[in-house]
């Protein structure tokens, strides 16, 4: 019998919410998904935790700077088929900001913006998902 040997990718995503009903997101600068709405986020460093790597990837890409102890864990998404560049796991964390939070888009990503949650663009990978999720998670915990 042939085993096959699956790398797997190890990533954080953040959910930004304001206490006003929006969501932050970032417009992608890379493939895959190059000018589509996603989630700040990306790959976990050598030697780094998702927490420490989601709050890293959030000032990175959309200047929004938090403590790592400031997120809350969401959940893990490992779902095989979620990036098309292979199988990539991501825990997931939310933040929750006042209103007028400013953001400033970099890194890999073109503009970072606020939106409404009831009025979102289509998202990239499984991030609508996740947002879901979230929303999901917070309504239950009486956020």
């Amino acid at each position: 019998m042939t085993e096959t040997i699956e790398t797997i990718r190890y990533t954080a995503d953040v959910v930004v919410t304001t206490t006003d009903g929006y969501v932050l997101l970032i417009e992608r600068g890379w493939d895959p998904f190059k000018g589509q709405w996603a989630l700040p986020g990306g790959h976990v460093d050598p030697g780094e935790t998702s927490r420490a790597a989601a709050a890293r990837e959030l000032a990175e890409e959309a200047g929004v700077h938090a403590t790592s102890e400031e997120l809350t864990q969401v959940g893990v998404f490992d779902e095989p088929n979620r990036d098309p560049r292979g199988r990539y796991v991501t825990v997931v964390y939310h933040l929750t900001v006042i209103p007028g939070t400013i953001v400033e888009a970099g890194d890999d990503a073109t503009r970072a913006e606020w939106w409404p949650l009831g009025d979102l663009p289509q998202l990239a990978f499984d991030h609508a998902a996740i947002l879901r999720s979230c929303v999901t998670q917070a309504v239950r915990d009486g956020e």
